[in-house]
């Protein structure tokens, strides 16, 4: 097969996965906030793929690389061209989907969200008078004249654009912005006594707007919204990079503007002027059948009783193993690994894991990477608590976690405060990898504590990503982490590892071996067979080597969640891959790699996906799960995934996805169901024997 036909491109392969979040909207067998919930993620979605990698490809077009060719085989350009399309297609689908299904069956159920043209006349005096006690002063309306130039529209804000004449100059067309203010909420409650009846804010400043301009009437206005370029360009060799940083996300605010969207009804004449005073990607223009910001509705789809309009609630389950508090989570993790199966399970043992180690006089140290962690994270008060109790406390932040940095930042400072040791990664890497290590004197000596997960370090994402977490104080892995922290924070030349793999070092080289055993085994006329489960894959040369090992035989099932590079199903170059997605209440998160090695299974967690960045530009961390008790939970689980027929979607060899045809007397299969039921059950379980076990009386005297 020609190069430029192996691979599908990147940013066409992220739309299809935005469509199969779209699809749960679409799907009716979904609860109605739930499906409404997948619009709102949808729309999130489509703004960060405008503001990071449709603006990369834009910036290549633009540049001397405008005719390099993507490994797809395409230029930046023509990708560009497609993405508009594509693109166009699934905002149509999108609002149709809203307009003409979601919101008439909201409005059955008793919700209204009225507009400045629908909004019933008794409510008119209560938005009059809402605005004239509370908000009208924070509505600034801006001029744009010769003396008052278009001013900088911040991104991702809603905006009113109005054309009014003056009074004394009836025929000369005036312009104004009223920018609409981010601190207020965007469903304006109308009635107390009816909980779901509101009106959209911006179409209420539409109905008081008249008052900001005394002597002016107006015309016409629409509202419109504006997506910027979002990538900070950061030298990391700067002599302080939480400067160099904080510099970057005041520079990330004037990005150059990528995308308009204005409302349908909008006037040529409006749109024209938003078009001549900003530079905007040509196409990327849209008229919005309906509210701009669909993504707000998350608030909507969150509101709080209304449990039959949503799915079932699946809260987290504690592991029978951390279920006695009395007893220390070191004795618990001493005692024999665990693991921790998000967010099936609860996360509260690893905050636990934290928090009992600041209190606890035995520990020396805790050293931990954060990369994306809450706002109000449990974790960072117990770090700050432990170096006030005078432990040595090592953080290593990730200040360029995308769309976290500010957050990291304010965290930095603050542990910093703390007394706590506070490392900004490595220069030209990002920190991605999930470790944490405590250090504790016992009475046989120094022993280490070590949790690895592919998943961040965030209490509130843990209820909602899938993830797995090792706990061990096994003396392999503690010293693995012990020299982590070494290349992370010091000087330090990399070690023999015993049990860890890591990027950028070796991980590439690790998985390349073991594909190549694979097929190397195939050839001999054995048996290969790799299950890898990972939110991308991207990476040319793994996906090669997936190919290689697919002609010489190789049995490949990959569970990919997002873009996928890879051509699966194609004669002569995947026959023997298959590639699944599963969309669902969860977001899959967790990272599984299984090699059969001639029925000597390998069974491998990491943070890393099979992507360039992950491989080359990442500090990545694969771990082995190693104890037979805990390698049959791993492959449960894959087991349980892979027998998924309800939210399963299939890669097909042109590149669409399609639902598995379930067989008319099959059973059906709903991975994320079936895992929560399997974990309820095992914990349950468990605790129920544990209630009935019989436990020896060795006081006598005790007894009547």
């Amino acid at each position: 097969m020609k190069e430029e036909k192996k691979y599908y491109n990147r940013e066409l392969s992220w739309l299809e996965f935005n469509y199969r979040v779209l699809e749960e909207a679409l799907d009716k067998n979904n609860p109605l906030l739930e499906r409404l919930k997948f619009i709102s993620i949808f729309s999130s979605n489509l703004d960060e793929f405008f503001m990071v990698r449709l603006s990369e490809l834009i910036s290549q077009s633009k540049l001397e690389y405008a005719s390099l060719k993507l490994p797809s085989g395409d230029t930046a350009q023509e990708i560009v061209a497609n993405l508009k399309s594509r693109i166009n297609k699934l905002v149509k689908q999108q609002y149709n989907c809203f307009n003409n299904d979601i919101l008439p069956n909201l409005e059955k159920e008793g919700f209204h969200f009225y507009t400045s043209q629908n909004l019933p006349e008794k409510y008119i005096p209560t938005v009059k008078d809402l605005f004239s006690a509370k908000y009208s002063l924070m509505l600034t309306p801006m001029a744009i004249d010769p003396a008052h130039p278009f001013p900088f529209i911040t991104g991702k804000t809603l905006n009113l654009l109005v054309r009014l004449f003056s009074d004394k100059q009836p025929t000369i067309p005036l312009y104004a912005i009223i920018p609409i203010p981010t601190a207020t909420p965007r469903f304006l409650r109308l009635d107390s006594s009816d909980s779901t009846a509101f009106i959209y804010f911006e179409e209420a400043v539409k109905l008081v707007s008249a008052q900001l301009f005394a002597g002016y009437n107006i015309d016409k206005s629409c509202l419109f919204r504006i997506t910027r370029d979002a990538e900070i360009a950061v030298d990391e060799e700067d002599s302080n990079l939480l400067t160099a940083i904080e510099m970057g996300l005041k520079l990330r605010e004037r990005g150059y503007p990528i995308r308009l969207e204005v409302e349908k009804s909008a006037d040529e004449d409006l749109l024209l002027f938003l078009q001549r005073n900003n530079m905007f990607c040509e196409g990327f223009d849209f008229k919005i059948d309906g509210p701009l910001d669909l993504a707000d509705f998350m608030e909507i789809a969150c509101i709080d009783g209304y449990h039959d309009l949503k799915s079932e609630p699946l809260p987290p389950i504690v592991n029978i193993a951390f279920q006695d508090n009395k007893i220390s989570i070191f004795d618990i993790i001493r005692k024999e690994d665990h693991l921790l199966f998000l967010p099936f399970e609860s996360f509260d043992p690893v905050i636990r894991f934290i928090q009992e180690a600041a209190s606890d006089k035995k520990v020396l140290a805790i050293k931990m990477t954060l990369y994306r962690t809450s706002g109000d994270s449990p974790i960072i008060g117990a770090l700050k608590n432990a170096a006030e109790n005078g432990k040595q406390v090592t953080v290593v932040v990730e200040l360029k976690a995308r769309f976290d940095e500010a957050r990291n930042i304010t965290w930095a400072k603050q542990l910093e405060q703390a007394g706590c040791h506070v490392v900004y990664g490595v220069v030209g890497l990002k920190t991605h990898g999930k470790i944490a290590l405590i250090v504790r004197d016992e009475e046989d000596g120094i022993n280490r504590y070590v949790h690895l997960s592919t998943g961040n370090y965030n209490d509130k994402t843990a209820k909602i990503y899938t993830d797995i977490g090792l706990f061990t104080a096994k003396k392999k892995f503690g010293s693995d982490a012990s020299a982590i922290f070494n290349l992370l924070t010091g000087y330090s030349d990399p070690p023999r590892w015993k049990k860890l793999v890591t990027a950028p070092l070796d991980l590439r080289n690790f998985f390349l071996e073991k594909i190549n055993r694979e097929t190397q085994n195939a050839k001999n006329g054995g048996k290969g067979k790799i299950i890898a489960k990972m939110n991308a894959l991207i990476d040319t040369k793994t996906i090669d080597a997936l190919y290689e090992a697919s002609c010489a035989g190789v049995k490949i099932t990959l569970i990919v969640r997002g873009m996928c590079r890879l051509k699966a199903g194609i004669p002569g170059l995947s026959e023997n891959i298959t590639v699944r997605s599963i969309v669902d209440v969860f977001l899959e998160h967790s990272r599984i790699f299984w090699f059969h090695n001639q029925g000597n299974d390998e069974l491998f967690l990491a943070s890393a996906d099979w992507m360039e960045r992950n491989l080359d530009k990442r500090v990545e961390i694969l771990f082995p799960v190693d104890e037979p008790k805990l390698v049959d939970e791993v492959k449960k689980i894959l087991e349980i995934i892979l027998n998924d027929n309800k939210k399963t979607r299939i890669l097909q060899p042109d590149g669409t996805y399609e639902h598995i045809k379930k067989e008319k007397d099959k059973t059906d299969h709903r991975s994320q169901l079936e895992l929560y039921g399997f974990f309820k059950k095992r914990n349950m379980e468990n605790k129920e024997k544990e209630k009935i076990r019989f436990i020896p009386n060795t006081k006598p005297e005790d007894t009547e």
